[in-house]
């Protein structure tokens, strides 16, 4: 198991924009991937927007990005580059 522990600096939180790109990037991979709101210690599914979006993420919260599978590492390092690169996370 593979996690990724990442703060959102995005201005309005992980609203629908945001989500929808780690949502897509998520779903190109096999393994199960999970995230957590730390402050409220909600969890969803990644590769589901949905789900994404009822955590409430907000500016400043933390979050907990586990991976399980085959290809959780090649998954990790991908996700994490999106959420840098969309200037949602540092």
């Amino acid at each position: 198991m593979k996690e990724l522990h990442v703060t959102i600096i995005d201005p309005i939180g992980l609203h629908a924009r945001p989500a929808s790109f780690i949502t897509a990037e998520a779903s190109k991979y096999k393994c199960d991937i999970l995230i957590t709101n730390d402050r409220s210690n909600r969890t969803a599914n990644l590769k589901s927007l949905m789900n994404v979006l009822t955590l409430g993420v907000k500016k400043g919260d933390s979050v907990t990005i586990k991976f399980n599978g085959d290809d959780e590492e090649i998954a990790a390092a991908s996700i994490e580059k999106s959420l840098v690169e969309n200037k949602i996370s540092e």
